[in-house]
């Protein structure tokens, strides 16, 4: 048998390079890497972090441990919520690594300056009042007549009923939705605990006076939404258009209607829907595995722990 020839040196420099099409193909993969809400958000802060290292004559990329430390500790006292500067962090992680630099969050003096002011701010995020059955069927009850309210009803009532993120709310399509004779059956094709984009099927039953089934079914018909994004912005004078609602919509809605029925706007939001159907799921004394089967946590320690808090409740 004829040994294999060995590569020298020479053979190597001969090789040529790696097209630049290929190399711009396989960057803009890397860059996908995180969800669209992520990439938008990362932006936003590194644009943040760009603009005061201009006005200090300083370098954004790459940037010195104690430039990046000195920004977190402005963040800080300019007000800033500490999940806030957490991900402002993440962001500058990102786009050093993204160009290929040693991340200067890597440093001690970044991190202790994160604990530091995690330690003196609190790092607990403030969590939305969870819009609960009664108070979902009570929003839903309070809808104006039209095309917006039927839409906003749909919105509410299947947010709660799936116990959907708002960013899986505004993604879903016609295509996604499949209606049966118990209900409907609703394709997620990627949320935040599945950025690989596996997907996950739920159902939702039929029934009740507030149906998430017919008030989805209601909105499509009367909207005439056969195929494309399922919410959509409705006109002040009834059109409505092509394209997907944002999901800051989602919040302003719930939001919206929470105050309607005079409740504190301030302290709902687009999460309430989720967190009203987990609430009212641990109140009936569902199980943690049922609660994970809607509504889809990586992890039951969270859902466990609203099952506790909850279950002696009636």
């Amino acid at each position: 048998m004829n040994a294999l020839p060995m590569l020298t040196i020479e053979h190597v420099e001969t090789l040529p390079a790696l097209p630049a099409a290929d190399i711009d193909r396989a960057t803009a993969f890397a860059k996908q890497d995180k969800a669209p809400a992520t990439r938008q958000a990362y932006r936003s802060d590194f644009s943040i972090f760009r603009v005061w290292c201009i006005a200090r004559s300083v370098s954004a990329l790459p940037a010195s441990p104690e430039t990046v430390a000195g920004f977190l500790a402005a963040e800080a006292e300019n007000g800033m919520a500490a999940s806030t500067i957490t991900r402002r962090c993440a962001a500058i992680r990102h786009a050093h690594k993204l160009a290929e630099f040693e991340p200067p969050t890597n440093s001690e003096i970044v991190k202790a300056t994160v604990r530091g002011i995690r330690r003196s701010i609190g790092a607990a995020p403030k969590r939305k009042a969870p819009a609960v059955a009664e108070i979902t069927r009570d929003m839903a009850r309070t809808v104006p007549p039209g095309l917006k309210g039927l839409r906003d009803r749909a919105l509410l009532l299947l947010g709660f009923g799936g116990a959907f993120r708002r960013s899986e709310l505004v993604a879903l399509d016609v295509a996604y939705i499949e209606f049966t004779d118990d209900g409907l059956r609703v394709m997620i094709r990627r949320s935040k605990t599945d950025q690989q984009g596996q997907g996950a099927t739920i159902a939702i039953i039929r029934g009740g006076a507030c149906c998430p089934v017919k008030a989805v079914k209601a909105w499509l018909d009367a909207a005439g939404i056969s195929e494309g994004p399922i919410f959509r912005p409705v006109c002040k004078g009834g059109k409505v258009r092509d394209r997907r609602i944002t999901a800051k919509s989602v919040c302003d809605i719930t939001k919206a209607y929470a105050s309607k029925l005079g409740l504190d706007a301030a302290s709902f939001g687009a999460h309430s829907l989720r967190r009203g159907f987990l609430t009212s799921a641990a109140r009936r004394g569902a199980s943690v595995f049922k609660m994970r089967d809607v509504s889809r946590h990586k992890k039951h320690g969270h859902v466990a722990e609203l099952r506790a808090r909850h279950r002696h409740v009636s």
